[in-house]
């Protein structure tokens, strides 16, 4: 069973980030809830970055971000240090995510699936290995790679 699980959402992801955390806690994950916590109207970048940076220091092995369609919550989690987000919308789409990617953190628009698909989601997400297959692994450095140049570039820390 994977680490702990860092979970976000916006006023539009709110329903399946419960449920989600809900269906892992029962399952015996242990689950981060970085908020939102009511449905009023929130700014998605507040709640996606913090499961992200979660991710990113090392205090979750995953993170699982839900908004309307689950592209800004992907872009915002995209800016974290060493956070390869991937916006799934089919079970297969976050297999391939993990396996030929290595993505850490999952996102997903509660406005664009059902409950059924989206639980289908979060389970093939955190089921599926990241694959040790040369040439994988060779991708997913050269993408840590352009964020470490970057970094350099700018002079800044990683």
């Amino acid at each position: 069973m994977p680490g702990p699980i860092a979970l976000a959402a916006d006023h539009g992801g709110l329903d399946y980030k419960n449920r989600i955390a809900a269906m892992l806690r029962d399952a015996g994950y242990d689950v981060t809830d970085f908020g939102t916590h009511t449905a009023n109207s929130t700014d998605y970048p507040d709640y996606a970055h913090e499961a992200a940076e979660a991710v990113s220091r090392g205090d979750a092995e995953f993170g699982i971000i839900v908004c309307g369609s689950g592209i800004g919550v992907s872009i915002v989690a995209n800016k974290s240090h060493g956070v390869r987000a991937a916006n799934c919308v089919t079970a297969q789409m976050a297999e391939l995510a993990r396996e030929h990617n290595h993505a850490n953190v999952l996102t997903i628009g509660e406005r664009l699936m059902t409950w059924d698909t989206a639980r289908d989601i979060v389970q093939r997400f955190l089921a599926t290995p990241a694959s040790s297959d040369e040439r994988h692994c060779r991708r997913v450095q050269k993408i840590h790679d352009l964020t470490e140049t970057r970094a350099l570039m700018r002079n800044e820390a990683p």
